[in-house]
């Protein structure tokens, strides 16, 4: 019996060995190159917006390909939000958050498809393909125009409606 407990305390410490050597490498200290894979951080006044640009037009069948699935024609919802309307819904009993009834920033949204979209593959879109369905939503929130392009110098001029929206919850101190 003492040579069983002995030969399975034996096996499970070469076991937690084994894994721990194949396992995350919790405690080794990213590279800056690994940190800058990872920092695509697009501030609210488009601080970090890459190089690139997109339409509406050029939007539509980067939405059709990637997005429709989840969201609906014209962002109309299905599986997943919806993406369009919900002006003036926000101070009722039934909220609609969307896009263009919501989000206060459009560089915003860019960073959050950035990151998140589409679901299966996220972060698997060109920055063009990012800007492009940037502007299709913007545009059929009747944000811009179907023709306006969206880039690093355009986005953050986009005046979103609910941008006067939020209260800050630590407003900064009032001068004397």
């Amino acid at each position: 019996m003492f040579m069983r407990s002995l030969a399975a305390i034996a096996v499970a410490a070469l076991a937690a060995t084994v894994l721990a050597q194949e396992g995350p490498e919790l405690g080794v200290e990213a590279t800056p190159d690994e940190v800058a894979e990872w920092e695509i951080s697009i501030e609210p006044d488009g601080e970090g917006l890459p190089p690139g640009s997109g339409t509406a037009i050029e939007g539509k069948p980067v939405y059709t390909l990637y997005c429709f699935s989840c969201h609906g024609v014209e962002g109309q919802g299905q599986l997943n939000d919806v993406l369009v309307g919900g002006h003036g819904t926000l101070d009722g009993p039934a909220p609609l958050k969307t896009v263009g009834s919501f989000w206060p920033y459009a560089p915003v949204v860019f960073d959050y498809i950035r990151r998140t979209m589409p679901y299966q593959q996220p972060q698997s879109l060109s920055d063009d393909q990012i800007y492009a369905l940037t502007a299709y939503l913007l545009y059929l929130n009747g944000i811009i125009a179907e023709d306006e392009a969206m880039n690093a110098q355009t986005l953050p001029e986009v005046r979103m409606p609910n941008r006067d929206g939020f209260i800050l919850a630590y407003p900064p101190p009032e001068d004397e």
